[in-house]
C-alpha cells in the first residue's frame, strides 16, 4: 500500500478537526509510564536505489520450494498448480474486486463463488458449502461453535488426539473462557481406537472432531467414528485433505454433519505460510447455523438468472453477539483459485492426482524404511500421502542430513506437545510426497541418507 508522511501543516489541520491543540494533548489519556521516553532506534534513511538493493538482498535469502525438493507435510503441501490458475486469478476483475456486498454490482464475483460452493459440495458429498473461511485451523473452531448452536450443548467438545496439534490449540484457545470442556481422546500407534472414543462421549457432547487422514497421515475409522458421534446425539465434524477425496470416501457419503479442510492444496502455493483457505460444508438442515457467506442463484424481475448473498451473518448487518461470519476479500481470492483448480482438473483429474500422491508416498516409505536406522513409526497403519519416519539418531540428525542433500522434510513431531503420547515424538519426522515428486528425487534422497 502506498504511504506518504503527513506534513506538520496537515497534522495541525487534523488536530483542529478533532478539537485538540497538540499531539501531546491527543495522547494525554496514555499514562506516562507507558510512553517511550527515548528516540526510536531507527537506522539512517536510505536512498531509493539503496533501499531497493537492500530489500533485494533480503529477498534473496528466502528459499522457496522451487530451489529445493520439498517433502514437507503437516497441513501445507507442495502440489502442482496449473499455469491457468494464476492467469485467471490475476485478472483484474478478480484481483481487484472487493467483497461483493452489493450484489447488483458484483455478479461476476458472486457467480464465481457460487461455482466454488458447487465444486466443494461435489468434492465432499455434502449438501451445502459456504463461500470459504480463513484457513483449516479456525474452521475447526467454527465447526465446534456451529455444533453448539445446532445441538444446544455448550459444555463439551471431543477431539481425536490425532487431530493436527495446532488445530487443537486453536480450539482450546477459542473455548478457554466459555466454560466448555475440551476432551482429547489419546492417539496410540498413529490412530485412535474407536472404543476409546465411545468411552469419551456422553449425551452432553456437542461434536466429535475427526481428522481423516489424520495429522500423522494415517487413516481413521471415520465412518465408525461418525456412527459413535450420532449415537450420543453429537455432530460428526470431519477435517479432510481435499486431494485425498479423489480416492477416499467423501465425508457426505458416510454421514458427516460438517466437513472442513485447509484448502491450500487446491491451487495455492506454499507462499511462506499464507494466506490460505478454509473449506466449510454441512448438511442442508444445518444451513441456518453455518458461519460465513452463502451465495445463492435466483432470477431477477426480468426472469434472468442472477446471484445473491443468501446468508451473510456479519456483525455489520446483525447484532455483534449473533454474528457468525468472519471472511474477507483475501480469502475470496484464494477461493477463486480453488474453484479454477477444481474446474481445470475435474473429477478424473483429482482422482489421478490422489492416486499419484498415494503411489509415490508408498514407494518412498518402502525405500526409506529399508535404510539402517530409519523405520516407519506406524508400519501397520494405512496412509494416504504422508507418513512418519523414526530415526535412531534422532529427528534433528535426519533433518540435517536431508537438508544437506537439498531435501526439506518435516516438521519433526517434537515441535508439537504430546502428539502421539510416547517417546517417539523425539525421533519422528513427517514426510509428505505429492504428485510433484519424482522417482528420481525419491531415489536420490534414499541414496543421500544411506551415505
Amino acid at each position: 500500500m502506498p504511504y506518504l508522511f503527513n506534513t506538520p501543516e496537515q497534522q495541525q489541520e487534523m488536530l483542529q478537526a478533532i478539537g485538540v491543540d497538540s499531539l501531546e494533548a491527543l495522547f494525554s489519556t496514555i499514562p506516562q509510564e507507558l510512553r517511550l521516553d527515548r528516540p526510536l532506534n531507527i537506522p539512517p534513511a536510505l536512498t531509493e536505489m539503496e533501499l531497493q538493493a537492500h530489500v533485494s538482498k533480503l529477498a534473496a535469502e528466502n528459499v522457496g520450494p522451487g530451489s529445493r525438493v520439498c517433502m514437507l507435510g503437516g497441513g501445507a503441501y507442495d502440489h502442482f498448480i496449473p499455469a491457468a490458475v494464476d492467469e485467471i486469478a490475476r485478472r483484474g476483475e478478480f484481483y481487484t474486486a472487493y467483497t461483493p456486498y452489493q450484489a447488483e454490482a458484483s455478479q461476476g464475483s458472486l457467480q464465481t463463488f457460487f461455482e466454488f460452493q458447487s465444486l466443494i459440495c461435489q468434492l465432499t458429498g455434502m449438501d451445502v458449502s459456504n463461500a470459504s473461511l480463513y484457513e483449516g485451523g479456525t474452521c475447526v473452531s467454527e465447526a465446534a461453535f456451529m455444533a453448539m448452536r445446532v445441538t444446544n450443548r455448550h459444555d463439551r467438545v471431543v477431539l481425536l488426539g490425532s487431530l493436527h496439534p495446532e488445530y487443537r490449540q486453536v480450539v482450546e484457545t477459542y473455548l478457554k473462557h466459555l466454560n466448555c470442556e475440551v476432551v482429547v481422546v489419546p492417539c496410540v500407534d498413529g490412530s485412535v481406537d474407536p472404543a476409546d472414543v465411545d468411552a469419551a462421549m456422553d449425551d452432553q457432547t456437542a461434536c466429535l472432531v475427526i481428522q481423516h487422514p489424520n495429522f500423522f497421515g494415517t487413516l481413521e475409522e471415520a465412518e465408525q467414528l461418525t456412527e459413535i458421534a450420532h449415537k450420543y446425539g453429537a455432530l460428526s465434524v470431519v477435517s479432510y485433505d481435499p486431494i485425498s477425496l479423489g480416492i477416499l470416501k467423501r465425508p457426505g457419503d458416510y454421514g458427516a454433519d460438517i466437513a472442513i479442510a485447509e484448502g491450500q492444496s487446491l491451487g495455492t502455493p506454499l507462499q511462506f505460510g499464507g494466506p490460505y483457505l478454509g473449506l466449510f460444508s454441512c448438511s442442508e438442515k444445518f444451513v441456518r447455523r453455518m458461519p460465513g457467506r452463502l451465495i445463492g442463484q435466483t432470477v431477477d424481475r426480468n426472469g434472468k438468472r442472477c446471484y445473491v448473498l443468501n446468508l451473510q451473518a456479519r456483525e455489520q448487518h446483525i447484532r455483534r453477539d449473533k454474528a457468525t461470519s468472519n471472511i474477507c476479500s483475501n480469502q475470496g481470492l484464494i477461493a477463486i483459485r480453488a474453484a479454477v483448480y477444481l474446474a481445470l482438473l475435474g473429477k478424473q483429474g483429482i482422482r489421478e492426482v490422489a492416486e499419484l500422491c498415494c503411489q509415490k508416498a508408498h514407494y518412498a516409505a518402502e525405500q526409506l524404511s529399508q535404510i539402517e536406522g530409519i523405520e516407519l513409526l506406524f508400519p501397520e497403519r494405512a496412509f494416504f500421502k504422508e507418513f512418519v519416519l523414526s530415526c535412531s539418531e534422532g529427528a534433528d540428525f535426519l533433518l540435517r542430513k536431508a537438508r544437506q542433500a537439498g531435501f526439506d522434510l518435516g516438521p519433526e513431531l517434537s515441535r508439537f506437545e504430546g502428539t502421539d503420547g510416547s517417546s517417539a515424538d523425539q525421533t519422528g519426522v513427517l514426510v509428505a510426497i505429492t504428485e510433484q515428486r519424482t522417482r528420481e528425487e525419491i531415489d536420490r534422497l534414499v541414496t543421500a541418507l544411506k551415505a
